[in-house]
């Protein structure tokens, strides 16, 4: 049984503060978000201390399932309209952005309480003053098999086969 497993399952007083760090290369620094009231300093699977600033967000994770399409869905409150600056920054590099989604407790910020979850983000939309984005692991299903075309460029020998 996983530490956060023993939380939920608890009446106690442990607190589980929800993380979201999203990045990406046309950024110069990444978004750190925590849902709730104060901000959290806490320290990530990798030693990085980071500061997740309190925000208005609404996480869905995605079901564990078999269907080969877990998304997380996902909602920022964009009152000051950042969120969309930097969003149409990254269309405009045509970068990706990376999602990466951590558990911690209030009582040990020092580590996440399980593995942390990473997405890329697949797509958003603006309504109102609020973001809905939607985020998913890698894409098994359409990815191709070989992954690794067989061209002449990779192996010589087959331009010898078309004749």
């Amino acid at each position: 049984m996983t530490i956060l497993e023993r939380v939920f399952a608890s009446a106690g007083t442990d607190v589980v503060i929800p993380t979201l760090e999203i990045t990406c290369a046309a950024w110069s620094e990444p978004i750190l978000l925590t849902n709730g009231y104060e901000d959290h300093t806490c320290v990530t699977e990798d030693a990085r201390t980071l500061t997740f600033k309190a925000a208005a967000i609404g996480v869905s994770l995605p079901k564990r399932d078999t269907s080969g399409t877990q998304k997380l869905n996902f909602v920022i409150d964009n009152v000051t309209g950042e969120a969309q600056q930097l969003i149409d920054q990254a269309l405009d590099a045509g970068e990706m952005i990376h999602l990466t989604f951590r558990h911690y407790l209030a009582s040990n910020k020092t580590e996440p309480a399980e593995n942390p979850l990473r997405f890329v983000i697949k797509g958003g939309e603006m309504e109102g003053s609020q973001i809905k984005v939607t985020a998913s692991f890698f894409d098994m299903i359409n990815t191709a098999w070989p992954r690794r075309f067989y061209t002449a460029g990779f192996a010589p020998g087959l331009r010898w086969f078309d004749q």
